[in-house]
């Protein structure tokens, strides 16, 4: 029996997407075996940018989509089933290809996750910036790169 081609096409839409300067963004089912943001889904959906300004560690094998990204400035882990992938496209163009889910009866073993327990008498973690702080100003004018030797 061979194996689904969906990977192969979302890694491949992916370089297509990088190669030509547009921004991938991925679809997703969400659902138990997901672990995204829950936050921001809708309606069992999410979409999520995949483009390397975006994310850390983006890795696309035949089981798992999994990536570290920020969330309001907080960094997260993200997993995902590569059947969980609904589509995949290119923001600026729209261009892309859809997918079906495949439901999995039974999730795929993702990489293990290196949890460190929370003492229960630990104090959260504060910002050190308070409330009243004005974000610093945005820089005014056209953006400009130099190349430095």
């Amino acid at each position: 029996m061979s194996g689904s081609t969906k990977p192969y096409l979302v890694r491949a839409l992916y370089e297509w997407c990088c190669d030509n300067a547009h921004t991938p963004y991925v679809v997703v089912w969400v659902d138990e075996h997901t672990d995204v943001p829950r936050e921001f889904v809708k309606n069992n959906e999410i979409v999520l940018n995949i483009g390397p300004g975006a994310t850390k560690n983006l890795h696309i094998d035949n089981q798992w989509l999994s990536f570290s990204a920020r969330f309001g400035g907080v960094g997260r882990e993200l997993w995902v089933p590569i059947g969980n992938v609904m589509s995949i496209f290119a923001r600026e163009t729209g261009e892309g290809m859809g997918f079906e889910v495949e439901k999995a009866e039974e999730a795929p073993l993702r990489e293990p996750v290196a949890l460190k327990p929370v003492e229960s008498g630990s104090a959260p973690v504060e910002s050190t910036r308070s409330p009243d702080d004005e974000p610093p100003p945005r820089p005014s004018g056209r953006p400009a790169l130099r190349i430095v030797k």
